[in-house]
């Protein structure tokens, strides 16, 4: 039952085209099964797609091109198979209707869909503005940059389709970034915003997702490897026993800040900003990540409640634990976002500074807490999966490995290691 040949009396010969559905053996997929396709074969040429779904070989019977009668699911893949055969004969019937001949690419040719027609430019602004309007100022940023420099690729405002965003748009933007000295990390994530695009762009039905680029254009060839963050426990030890009594107040703050974030988790500057004295519960750190809006369960050290102490005043007027917000000042999410980036700038340049008197060559910086944390961790022996449930990590790709949770007593001996 898995082929169909079109050979209409009426119509000459070289109409004839044999329409199958297989399973190409020769191809097996990460589930050890080899996809069935439909393939098509007319004047010595042949083309074939995927169905989208799979069978293991054995239970496919190849002299017929049809599963076996003990085949899981058999019904429902003969009900497709079918399907399929009638769908494609009908494609090569329609051509012939019209007295034409009917090409491979006319029978494999998808039917367009009536897209909506909304430039990249409009899309693109209406998502940022979207982003905003959820309270998601930081990630509305990543649309807004993108925005941005694809004007400056462009030369003018981008009042093209997404259909024009294909393999060669990819290349020559790319082409055009290196030639203009875009390091790697940064063409990735312009790239990685571009797809997240697109594929907005396929649900709101304004692309097609059968032309995605990004089926051919991968991201894999830019290197996303960045340069070296962390910092030696040794060099850790040193800011954290600095005494910045007598620095000024954004030194002292930029010093508990780092010395908060490498107790806590690596906890990220934005999170730090966030707490209020409600994330303390039983002498724990309970908290939504702004990131990922992952749950994050630490144990506060003592060196950590120390910090939080010295803060208690503000923490009564202002709402929140460090004095980096102000629940009676910054009431928006972009009031809130503009303040975290503006202080951010501060808080590093001071410890730059205290980096530099304490002859530390690396560039020290907010986050760099946070990579420390996970370093000094991994060279003191602690399982890589637990580092990447106190980080609140989502994506494997981010930790190169994500393991089943661990409970909060190792979590907790873990943490002994930070001194």
């Amino acid at each position: 039952m898995g082929d169909f040949q079109s050979q209409p009396r009426s119509q000459p010969r070289f109409m004839e085209a044999t329409i199958s559905v297989i399973c190409n053996k020769f191809k097996v997929l990460k589930n050890g099964e080899s996809p069935i396709m439909v393939r098509v074969a007319k004047d010595s040429k042949r083309s074939m797609k995927s169905l989208g779904v799979s069978v293991n070989p054995v239970y496919w019977d190849f002299s017929k091109n049809c599963p076996k009668k003990n085949c899981p699911n058999r019904a429902v893949l003969m009900q497709l198979i079918s399907k399929t055969l009638i769908e494609y004969q009908s494609k090569v019937m329609e051509v012939m209707s019209k007295g034409e001949d009917a090409t491979i690419s006319d029978i494999m040719a998808e039917k367009e869909q009536d897209m909506n027609r909304v430039c990249v430019e409009d899309f693109l602004t209406a998502h940022i503005q979207l982003l905003r309007d959820n309270g998601k100022v930081g990630n509305s940023y990543a649309y807004l940059n993108l925005r941005t420099t694809l004007q400056n690729f462009y030369g003018k405002k981008l009042n093209f389709l997404f259909n024009a965003v294909d393999v060669a748009f990819c290349n020559k933007f790319e082409a055009w970034m290196r030639k203009n000295g875009f390091e790697d990390t940064t063409m990735h994530y312009y790239f990685r915003t571009l797809r997240a695009t697109y594929n907005k762009a396929v649900e709101a039905n304004c692309a097609n997702r059968e032309k995605s680029p990004f089926v051919e254009y991968k991201l894999s060839r830019f290197s996303t490897k960045t340069k070296k963050r962390a910092l030696s426990k040794e060099n850790v030890m040193k800011i954290l026993k600095m005494d910045c009594s007598g620095k000024s107040e954004k030194a002292r703050l930029a010093h508990d800040v780092f010395s908060f974030s490498y107790y806590c988790g690596g906890i990220s500057l934005v999170d730090v900003a966030n707490l209020t004295p409600y994330n303390i519960i039983e002498g724990r750190l309970l908290y939504e990540r702004q990131k990922t809006h992952g749950s994050i369960n630490l144990v506060i050290l003592n060196e950590a409640k120390t910090i939080i102490a010295k803060y208690a005043d503000y923490q009564k007027k202002a709402g929140y634990l460090f004095p980096i917000l102000d629940s009676r000042i910054h009431i928006t999410p972009m009031q809130k976002f503009n303040r975290v980036r503006k202080l951010c700038r501060q808080l590093n340049a001071e410890l730059r500074t205290l980096a530099d008197e304490l002859k530390i060559k690396e560039n020290v910086t907010t986050y760099v807490a946070r990579h420390s944390f996970a370093t000094v961790l991994k060279k003191s022996g602690v399982n890589i999966g637990i580092i990447s449930q106190a980080l609140g990590h989502q994506d494997i790709k981010t930790t190169q490995i994500y393991l089943s949770e661990f409970d909060n007593e190792q979590v907790d001996s873990a943490m002994k290691n930070l001194l």
